[in-house]
């Protein structure tokens, strides 16, 4: 399938003509270039190319999920970033979606799916695995509806995501090694149970939940031409290009991975899905290899992906708390870091999700130090 043509030609914020994107079916040409095989190695783990015949973006019901979400997920604000609007040229817009109940995004995937459940399934619990984000929405959810929640998470995980996960009334079960691990123990948990598995990402309902963000931006952000979106598994950039999809093909959808947790970004240049190492301060996109169904939706409705260092990560948790008092974590800063290294990504008004905003204690005392820092230092 293929991206239709826009009806009218977009315009850059002077006016001019720009260029609509063309997206190709995989594999794609002229992509920007995969890092060196030696940064971060990779591996197949399914060498069929993506394929996107069977996949019906009309099926992602995101008007469905608007509405069971309504009274529960917040229609959270969009705020004009003056330091980003400089330094793009363009008006700059943040999708603050760390104001969201939970202080994320995940909430509207995880309640979207419980709310849609077969009622007995859902009565038997519910079981989902996260680094904390997602488990916090599945944890609010199920308390929502009064049934059982057992969510597995690393051991490692940020410890200020797993307290509120406990606060909201769930069991939760820490597992060694990964989100994958704890995936692993999930999906085998749920097949016990015979409750409801809620996946972080790989899930049409979560994916549909989580689109919900595009709706709302194409009403808050008159002219909006680019949305940038950080990718993990991939449910939230899914959700968000299905929902412009079905109304505006011309807005433009790029992804923003960490250098150092590229699963996404390389498998969607090789159209394929791979295995990749992930080492990365955004826990939250720290996932080793992309979801089936959210890679698949990206091959046909994304229309660049880039990466960023770690470095870009901290300037743009500073950037933000300094010049636009937000607080965000790592990962819900992935938006703000690619356009402090890629300021060309931003074409006509563009929105920036800024996708959660639980940051441990030890990550906001630096962020606090860094701020401080800065405002010592004068300006060159």
């Amino acid at each position: 399938m293929s991206r239709p043509a826009a009806t009218q030609a977009p315009t850059s914020s002077d006016g001019a003509a720009a260029e609509t994107p063309s997206r190709p079916g995989p594999p794609p040409s002229g992509r920007r270039a995969d890092p060196p095989a030696a940064e971060v190695p990779d591996a197949d783990i399914n060498t069929t190319d993506i394929n996107t015949t069977d996949i019906n973006v009309a099926g992602i019901d995101v008007d469905r999920a608007a509405a069971v979400l309504t009274g529960v997920a917040q229609r959270t604000r969009v705020v004009r970033s003056a330091h980003l609007s400089r330094l793009t040229g363009v008006p700059v817009w943040f999708k603050c979606e760390n104001e969201q109940r939970t202080a994320s995004f995940k909430l509207r995937g995880a309640f979207t799916r419980i709310a849609l459940a077969d009622p007995e399934v859902r009565a038997r619990g519910v079981v989902a695995a996260s680094a904390g984000n997602h488990a916090q929405g599945v944890a609010y959810a199920a308390a929502r509806f009064g049934v059982p929640a057992t969510i597995f998470v690393p051991a490692g995980a940020n410890p200020t995501k797993i307290a509120r996960t406990r606060r909201f009334g769930a069991h939760v079960e820490l597992v060694s090694g990964d989100v994958d691990a704890a995936l692993l123990a999930a999906e085998s948990a749920a097949h016990d149970l015979g409750g409801l598995l809620v996946h972080p990402f790989d899930d049409p309902i979560v994916i549909a939940g989580q689109g919900t963000i595009g709706l709302e931006l194409i009403e808050q952000i008159p002219g909006l031409r680019t949305v940038l979106v950080g990718v993990g598994g991939g449910g939230l950039i899914a959700g968000i290009a299905t929902a412009l999809r079905q109304r505006r093909a011309d807005v433009r959808v790029i992804g923003v991975q960490a250098a150092g947790a590229p699963a996404f970004v390389r498998s969607w240049r090789r159209g394929h899905r791979l295995w990749v190492p992930a080492t990365t301060i955004a826990d939250g996109m720290a996932v080793r290899s992309p979801g089936n169904l959210p890679l698949a939706l990206a091959a046909d409705l994304v229309d660049d992906m880039v990466t960023v260092d770690e470095e870009a990560f901290w300037e743009a948790m500073v950037m933000l708390a300094q010049a636009d008092g937000q607080t965000v974590e790592p990962a819900g800063a992935a938006g703000a870091a690619a356009l402090l290294r890629h300021p060309g990504c931003a074409q006509g008004p563009t929105a920036v999700v800024l996708s959660g905003g639980n940051i441990d204690q030890a990550t906001a005392g630096r962020v606090r130090a860094l701020v401080a820092e800065s405002l010592r230092t004068p300006a060159a």
